[in-house]
């Protein structure tokens, strides 16, 4: 049972990239996934959550308007868009899945391997 992330790179300000979180093992239509990050010295945030029913979506403040969360059920993988990116932004990304099951509960589960994101110039 794994999710892995992946899509992360270096990026001007104001760009965009495509995030993508595929599970391996295990389907994961039934489970709510969340995307966190951690920025050097900082606590790792969580930065949006989609759960099994699309309408049950979360997004930090930070994100809002500019990040979008979906999920393909089909290929096994949920997505984050991620345009006009700030430095502020520049963070190793994770996806996990969420303890609520199925529901965004912001409490996660184990976590692989990030995907690095820098935003600078």
């Amino acid at each position: 049972v794994q999710l892995q992330a992946s899509g992360g790179g270096l990026v001007q300000p104001g760009g965009s990239l495509r995030l993508s979180c595929t599970a391996s093992g295990f389907h994961l239509d039934y489970y709510a996934i969340a995307w966190f990050r951690q920025a050097p010295g900082k606590e790792r945030e969580e930065v949006s959550c989609i759960g099994s029913s699309v309408i049950n979506t979360y997004y930090a403040d930070s994100v809002k308007g500019r990040f979008t969360i979906a999920r393909d059920d089909a290929k096994n993988t949920v997505y984050l868009q991620m345009n006009n990116l700030k430095p502020e932004d520049t963070a190793v990304y994770y996806c996990t899945t969420d303890k609520g099951g199925s529901w965004c509960t912001h409490r996660p589960n184990t976590w692989g391997q990030g995907t690095l994101v820098t935003v600078s110039s």
